[in-house]
């Protein structure tokens, strides 16, 4: 069973709009598992959603109208960007590395992830390094197709875009697998949140944990630890059902959020599930807290969650510390501080540093 053992690291994005400050922040704050930083506020290719989507644009199922990108359903090159990008899965499948290859992050949509590899060559592998690759869901509702409806609900759309995070994850997992001793590759899925809303009432539970699972066993099939990360309260069997090795969640805002599921908690718990448990703060509550005050909250959840009947020396062996979402829309000092305080705290836990 892996135990993480209170380790820390970071969630992915950054305001900076250079990637070595970032990096510095991050080697810095997380030398035993730092993590490359998205830099958001350098355009919108750098962006959540747009950031592992080249492919598709590659393929020309994705267009864009001056600021509006969307799938491209109604041009007359559909079908055969279609095909272009089945046959690139089918090879992938069949085990052509070159075809893998082409679901690579280009430079310009990823400075920070090019940047944080030629920091780590020929350095000493840190134990760990973490990656991260936009959700299903985000991506779904964040595009539409041509007519303007959300991609999520066309089937074909759905089957693209999940299968193309799925390949990317998977090259991802595998090129910082070759950085470190162990890669961890997190799912960021603000979008699992619009489940159960009457506005979203065709979005089923099996379609969420079904499209995650695909990905979470892409990132496995590379050989690295899965991730699932939602900064905000859901459904949190769902996470569990998809499968992950990881569940990583706004524990300082939404603790609370895991009692209606303390009994799947305990069990992903349990089955060696770890929880990545968001502690510090990314808003200015972060001037308010130390990092003597973040342990002593963590304590009081981590003695909490023990009367659901999980041993208390389990989840803290199986547990991550992580600030509770990104930091790329704060202000720069405000992301310091909130990088402050996660190393502060990760002095104060037994291997957290």
């Amino acid at each position: 069973m892996w135990k993480p053992e209170g380790l820390i690291t970071g969630i992915g994005s950054i305001p900076f709009l250079e990637p070595e400050p970032a990096i510095e922040m991050i080697m810095q704050t997380l030398p035993r598992a730092p993590h490359w930083p998205q830099l958001p506020k350098r355009g919108d290719m750098e962006g959540f959603v747009l950031q592992f989507l080249s492919p598709l644009i590659e393929c020309g199922i994705l267009a864009r109208d001056g600021e509006k990108v969307y799938f491209a359903t109604e041009d007359e090159g559909w079908a055969d960007g279609l095909a272009r990008f089945y046959a690139l899965y089918l090879a992938v499948e069949e085990g052509d590395e070159a075809a893998l290859d082409s679901f690579t992050i280009p430079e310009e949509a990823a400075v920070g992830f090019w940047a944080f590899l030629r920091r780590l060559e020929g350095a000493d592998p840190p134990p760990y390094v973490k990656g991260q690759v936009v959700g299903p869901l985000t991506v779904g509702f964040r595009l539409t197709d041509a007519k303007g409806r959300p991609a999520y609900y066309d089937e074909q759309i759905r089957d693209v875009i999940v299968k193309n995070l799925a390949l990317h994850a998977r090259w991802q997992a595998g090129k910082l697998g070759g950085y470190a001793r162990q890669a961890l590759v997190f799912i960021d899925e603000p979008g699992v949140s619009i489940y159960g809303q009457s506005t979203y009432i065709t979005v089923t539970r099996e379609m969420i944990a079904e499209d995650l699972k695909t990905i979470v066993k892409a990132i496995k099939a590379a050989g690295a630890k899965a991730g699932i990360h939602s900064c905000a309260a859901v459904d949190w069997g769902i996470l569990y059902d998809a499968g992950p090795d990881i569940v990583s969640f706004d524990a300082y805002e939404y603790f609370s959020s895991l009692i209606p599921f303390r009994s799947e908690t305990a069990e992903f718990i349990g089955r060696g599930g770890v929880l990545a448990w968001g502690i510090v703060p990314t808003s200015d509550k972060a001037y308010g807290e130390t990092g003597e005050s973040l342990a002593v909250r963590l304590s009081g959840y981590w003695n909490e969650a023990a009367g659901w009947g999980i041993d208390p020396a389990l989840i803290k062996s199986l547990a991550i510390v992580t600030p509770a979402c990104g930091t790329g829309s704060l202000d720069e000092a405000l992301a310091r501080r909130v990088y402050g305080l996660l190393g502060d705290l990760g002095g104060l836990l037994q291997g957290g540093r």
